[in-house]
């Protein structure tokens, strides 16, 4: 008996040590190497633990049918454009526009253009009012693309708006977040369905995750599309604002009017036809609005060849001449983001970073605050807003780029997540968000670089702890 114990456990031993082994050939092979270094680091403690969680969520992989897709619908999309080239909007040359446009373009297929009205629903209710509105004006359909919707009273509202649409004729699809909507997904689609309402799961989960792709990716869009007249995007989902007890939302919506929306319908078809197979076609007739807003999309999502938001966003960071504001509920930056934060404030760009002081996540909120102390340090400016859960995402570049959207500045975001935003160039714009920006500074608190250093050594350490983890948020 003792002998058999003895030769368990050389077994156990040997085969910990195949374990770490294989996994330090294995992993940098296939991860980033910050990604990497936290995976190695938890399969060096926990082989048995590790091991299967990085099968389950080490690799951020998409199946490939879905890759294929979303490469056919980049092409439809750059053939279909076309038709819009003479709205084709030319940024003034030497310019920071004129550096992140073509950007833009060449990684997330949508081209600027003009003739565009733009307007920023900073009251979470007015934005809601404003989308049953336009759900409630709709004559021919009514596109519907959100990652979260709840079995709550607002739920139940746009639930009975999309019902009483499609008694009127209106063709209403709906495309949810198979784990974000599960709720509502649960309570409603039953009821939708018998509607007439077309709805539609992205990501679904359980013994068909594998033909969708690593489990805890998500479709993390905001996109409203009523007739080829008016869009929403933005950071709200279909929730009351405290669907999160004791963290009420406040966040920040785009309606928007003129050929922009005919690119807005075109990323709900793509999404649509990622889920469904099925394509839909694309109403290009837009007409323009006296406004003249140029406005560009910034879809991403791992199903592209780049990680089109971190690379849009760190572009922008380094574009800035005088200053760069950026409002994100999770901040858990990768390197190359901190490194461009660094070096702007380094440069003598005003880098102002706005973050909620309450967090519904507490692992993400130790991990940010491990980077506070090097921001600071370089004179990155920290602003922490305390009334409500800021889960608003929103940048302003000097005074003639704003980029409003799904888009949060961690490594989720620019690494799994399928996210929106979309650019506007244009300065009434950015006047309307930097109003916007002043009011959160006015209930935030402005972190020292002094103060926050006195902070106890057992913080230090928890924050330091979540840091390793950044691969897994």
């Amino acid at each position: 008996m003792a002998v058999e114990g003895f030769q368990m456990s050389w077994l156990l031993l040997a085969l910990d040590w195949l374990i770490r082994l294989a996994a330090l050939f294995w992993i940098p092979s296939r991860s980033t190497p910050g990604a990497a270094r936290s995976w190695l680091l938890l399969v060096g403690f926990v082989p048995l633990l590790g091991l299967p969680l990085y099968l389950l969520l080490g690799e951020p992989w998409l199946s490939r049918q879905r890759v294929r897709r979303q490469a056919e619908s980049s092409q439809v999309i750059r053939e279909e454009q076309v038709l819009l080239q003479p709205l084709r909007w030319l940024p003034p040359g030497d310019t920071p526009i004129a550096e992140i446009a073509p950007l833009v373009e060449r990684q997330g297929d949508f081209m600027p253009i003009h003739g565009n009205a733009v307007m920023l629903l900073d009251d979470y209710d007015a934005a809601l009012r404003a989308l049953l509105d336009d759900i409630a004006g709709a004559s021919q359909r009514v596109h519907l693309l959100y990652y979260l919707m709840f079995d709550d009273a607002v739920g139940e509202a746009v639930i009975t708006a999309l019902e009483q649409a499609a008694a009127r004729g209106v063709h209403c699809r709906l495309l949810l977040d198979a784990v974000g909507a599960k709720r509502g997904l649960r309570r409603y689609r039953k009821r939708l369905l018998a509607a007439g309402v077309e709805v539609r799961a992205m990501l679904p989960g359980g013994l068909r995750w594998r033909r969708s792709g690593r489990m805890d990716m998500r479709n993390h869009r905001k996109i409203a599309v009523i007739d080829n007249r008016v869009g929403h995007i933005g950071s709200q989902n279909l929730a009351a604002s405290d669907f999160v007890p004791g963290f009420p939302n406040r966040e920040l919506v785009a309606r928007l009017q003129g050929p922009v929306v005919a690119q807005l319908e075109a990323v709900f078809a793509s999404d649509w036809f990622i889920e469904s197979g099925q394509r839909l076609e694309v109403m290009a007739d837009v007409p323009l609005c006296a406004a003249d807003v140029a406005t560009q999309l910034l879809p991403s999502g791992p199903a592209y060849p780049f990680s089109n938001a971190r690379d849009a966003v760190n572009a922008l960071i380094h574009l800035a001449r005088r200053r760069i504001v950026l409002v994100t509920p999770y901040f858990v930056p990768d390197e190359a983001t901190l490194s461009a934060l660094r070096i702007a404030a380094l440069s003598g760009v005003q880098v102002q970073l706005i973050l909620s002081a309450s967090n519904n996540q507490r692992l993400t909120a130790w991990a940010q605050q491990a980077y506070y102390d090097e921001l600071l340090r370089a004179g990155v400016r920290i602003a922490l807003y305390r009334p409500h859960f800021l889960h608003a995402k929103h940048l302003s570049v000097d005074d003639d780029i704003a980029l409003v959207g799904s888009i949060n500045l961690d490594i989720r975001s620019f690494a799994l997540n399928a996210e929106i935003g979309v650019l506007c160039y244009d300065t009434a714009v950015v006047r309307r968000l930097q109003v916007i920006e002043a009011d959160y500074l006015a209930d935030c608190e402005q972190l020292s670089a002094a103060r926050w250093q006195q902070r106890p050594a057992w913080r230090r350490s928890r924050e330091g702890i979540a840091r390793l983890a950044d691969a897994l948020m």
